[in-house]
Parts: C-alpha cells; structure tokens; sequence
C-alpha cells in the first residue's frame, strides 16, 4: 500500500526544501514538537527543531550546490501518521568539491490540523 497523495508530496516539500537550501521551507514542512526527531547520515540524534534548525542552517551553509534523486522503496499512510523510505542520491559541491552520497532515509509524517508534517528523518549512509 503506498502513501497518501498529500503524504507524498508532504514529502516532495521537503527534499525541494533541502535541494534549494530554503530554511524557511524547511521550516514550514517539519513538526515544532519536542519529539521530532532528525538522524543525519553519520550524526548523532537531534531533537526538536530548537535542535534541528541550525543542523540545516549549517548544511545549506556550507554548500554550493545541491542535486537529489530520491528513489521511494515503500509508504503507507495509516491513520494520522505515514512513512517513506527511499533511497536518497544528493550531489553537493562544497568548496568547490563535488561529492556524491547514497543513503537509505526514513521519513515519518503526522497529520495535524489536516497537514502532514515531518516528525522524523533517518538517513543512513549506503557503504559502496
């Protein structure tokens, strides 16, 4: 069974956000609950966006460029929270230096107030 329409592009929002290193759209997409939860690849466990925030502030910082291809493996929405899990390719050039990752991600959404928000993100690096 697969996600929602409204889950997928909840989801959709989120990888634009971080494609185009908008903080504000990042923002708007991730829950402001104390229990959200964010797992970079490699990185320690960030909670609540007081937490999470700057992660990204710090991300967008120090990148030039930014490329995402997202392959989704499974979803399911049930009741008020739905998952994605998929495979995340992202292009970042940094300081002039192009680098490519692969990481497996799981994206969990809860529905508050009819708007799916993101209240956890799992990346995990895929070892070639």
């Amino acid at each position: 069974m697969t996600a929602e329409p409204a889950v997928l592009e909840a989801n959709l929002a989120f990888y634009r956000a971080f494609q185009t290193k908008d903080i504000e759209a990042m923002s708007e997409i991730w829950s402001k609950g104390i229990n959200t939860l964010c797992i970079h690849p490699g990185r320690k466990i960030l909670k609540g966006w007081e937490e999470i925030r700057p992660s990204w502030q710090q991300i967008f910082k120090v990148t030039t460029t930014l490329e995402i291809e997202l392959q989704i493996t499974a979803s399911e929405s049930i009741g008020n929270l739905a998952y994605i899990v998929l495979i995340e390719k992202v292009t970042q050039t940094s300081n002039g230096r192009k680098n490519q990752s692969l990481s497996n991600a799981t994206n969990l959404f809860e529905n508050m107030g009819g708007k799916w928000y993101l209240i956890h993100h799992h990346g995990s690096p895929i070892l070639r």
